[in-house]
């Protein structure tokens, strides 16, 4: 699938958040979308995603961030409110992911 077929809600949950933070979690975000059938796979990767790059170190997230890496605490603080907005989104839906 590709990012166009996200709705809305998890289109600005979760890509534009990672926009409003930088381009390069965006990317992230974005590729992820090339590797998922619906948007229900999409947010499930996504919290993988997510937990996965909250356990980097400072020498993998600059690989993350091709090597203009944000503080470490910044990008865990990012990546929480990333967690977030999923949640309110599966709200919205009635999710249960």
């Amino acid at each position: 699938m590709d990012t166009d077929d996200l709705s809305e809600e998890t289109y600005c949950a979760i890509i534009e958040e990672a926009e409003r933070f930088n381009h390069c979690l965006t990317l992230w975000f974005g590729d992820l979308a090339r590797s998922c059938k619906d948007e229900d796979e999409y947010i499930k990767q996504s919290i993988e995603l997510i937990n996965e790059i909250k356990k980097c170190d400072e020498d993998e997230l600059k690989s993350i961030f091709f090597g203009d890496s944000p503080p470490g605490s910044m990008v865990r603080s990012a990546l929480t409110k990333i967690s977030g907005n999923i949640v309110k989104v599966k709200k919205i839906k009635g999710r249960k992911l």
